[in-house]
């Protein structure tokens, strides 16, 4: 007895077997018959599509900045800090060399 193994659908291939079925009326028989998948798998796709269709009628929040550009910015604010402190200890080290090099008396 084979075992069949898994098959992973992207995202485009599953809009484009419910886009068949939505827009061209291809009866989901004839869909899952040629993409040889059950109608259960397909179904559940059909779910999954209108219980999140809202997400694209939202347009991005007018209250202010989203959460990615709220992250970009900690992460940029988070590395101007990391930079300052070397910048710092760069200063620091360099100070303390030419201090050296004065007392040593080397050109």
């Amino acid at each position: 007895m084979s075992k069949r193994t898994r098959r992973n659908h992207t995202s485009e291939q599953k809009a484009a077997l419910l886009k068949r079925h939505h827009l061209e009326k291809v009866p989901v028989s004839s869909i899952c018959d040629d993409s040889k998948l059950q109608p259960s798998l397909f179904y559940t796709w059909q779910r999954q599509l209108f219980e999140n269709a809202s997400v694209v009628f939202e347009g991005p929040p007018k209250d202010g900045p989203s959460a990615r550009e709220r992250e970009l910015e900690a992460r940029v604010a988070q590395l101007e800090a990391k930079l300052s402190k070397k910048d710092a200890v760069i200063a620091e080290i360099s100070e303390e060399y030419v201090k050296l090099k004065k007392e040593l008396g080397e050109p």
